[in-house]
């Protein structure tokens, strides 16, 4: 399930998917002594100034930069160990929500080596700006 843009609304869709990083995460002994990979998604609802039928300047200044958002994401799943993927997901949609123009955030946190039957684990988190 994903946000969807909204042009009556004034929103647009902001993505980063299948983000991968290394991040010391978890409650196990195992997760604790080394950083495993993690699989990040975020998107993000964003104010679109151009909408709903016009088209804005062709300048960085104006948009959300999902180059912040990926290396907001690095930073905090670098930032040292956090036992819960719930929590970590938190901290990214916070980071993210940090930039005015973002309304709402979604981010998934998969742990896709956490069992050998599983593809993946983890959770989805949605953060509104408050």
């Amino acid at each position: 399930m994903s946000f969807a843009p909204d042009a009556a609304r004034g929103l647009r869709l902001i993505f980063v998917r299948g983000l991968s990083l290394q991040a010391r995460l978890g409650v196990y002994p195992h997760e604790k002594a080394a950083p495993q990979r993690v699989v990040v998604g975020v998107e993000l609802a964003v104010e679109d100034d151009a909408a709903p039928a016009g088209i804005g300047a062709d300048d960085l200044r104006r948009v959300v930069d999902y180059e912040r958002v990926v290396k907001a994401a690095r930073a905090t799943a670098a930032s040292g160990h956090t036992l819960l993927v719930e929590t970590l997901a938190e901290r990214i949609a916070e980071a993210a929500l940090s930039d005015s123009r973002v309304l709402r955030a979604r981010v998934t946190v998969e742990k896709p080596d956490a069992f050998p039957d599983a593809a993946s684990v983890g959770v989805m988190i949605e953060r509104t700006r408050r």
